[in-house]
């Protein structure tokens, strides 16, 4: 199979995630967030990226978060005392989804539709913290090049938070016939290529746009950080899964794997 160029694959993506949106908005999570965003203290947040959150400090600060997806967890952040918050996401589908949750909630941050690899130039030197969850960095095709864009937007001393599936994970496929045994090599560079609308649980029976899942190794997101001048003051490995119910099961082994990780680096 022909790899798609960097251009490519971000667009190919986009098309994806675009399709995929009513698919989410379908979910009974959906639902729960409706309800739940009318109140001042709305977070989504798990204690895990909340403790990172309040020891690197966001109240009071001028927040960005990075592939923001419906919004729901921009809105979070205001529950962390965020003076501002600026959502960022190429998906037009899922920032409608995003104003629609804002339409509800007290708050109102900011939702901008750009590839981080075009981002406006009025951005940055503007926040004092960015935010990157869990399924991001994945559909980066070069991680160093999207981290330079995320430390450019940083003030000086600014901190960037992420909170992601481990990249050991993407070693075993939880839906083959052996879970445990390794699937791919920690080292592989080829995307895992999707032809299927882009859902958390289950698969829906219907050809879409490819989307394009780009594995990164830790050292690949260090080296990125370091390149981009942003030092790692924080990095701590997890047992617990922060992504689709299908990986749990990897819980509670003997020989458990890491699943998740936080890194905070600053500018």
């Amino acid at each position: 199979m022909e790899m798609p160029s960097k251009e490519q694959a971000i667009a190919s993506n986009r098309d994806a995630w675009n399709d995929s949106a009513r698919h989410h908005q379908d979910s009974a999570e959906w639902q729960e967030h409706w309800n739940a965003v009318a109140h001042a203290d709305f977070s989504c947040l798990d204690e895990t990226l909340t403790g990172v959150l309040t020891e690197v400090g966001i109240n009071g600060k001028d927040v960005v978060q990075l592939g923001c997806n419906n919004g729901r967890e921009s809105l979070s952040l205001f529950a962390l005392g965020a003076r501002h918050v600026v959502g960022i996401d190429q998906s037009a589908a899922f920032l409608a989804q995003a104003r629609e949750l804002t339409s509800r909630s007290p708050h109102a941050p900011e939702f901008i539709e750009a590839d981080i690899h075009h981002l406006p130039p009025s951005l940055h030197n503007r926040f004092e913290v960015a935010l990157i969850t869990i399924g991001v960095l994945n559909w980066m095709p070069d991680i160093g090049e999207f981290l330079h864009h995320v430390a450019q937007i940083l003030k000086p001393g600014g901190a960037l938070v992420v909170y992601e599936t481990h990249p050991f994970l993407e070693m075993f496929d939880p839906e083959s016939a052996d879970p445990f045994a390794l699937s791919t090599s920690y080292f592989r560079r080829e995307p895992f290529v999707q032809y299927e609308p882009i859902v958390y649980e289950g698969k829906v029976d219907q050809q879409v746009a490819p989307s394009y899942w780009f594995v990164h190794t830790l050292g690949d997101i260090f080296s990125g950080a370091i390149a981009a001048g942003l030092n790692i003051r924080h990095f701590k490995e997890y047992p617990h899964s922060n992504r689709e119910e299908l990986y749990d099961r990897y819980l509670r082994q003997d020989a458990q794997l890491p699943m998740c990780f936080t890194l905070v680096a600053l500018r």
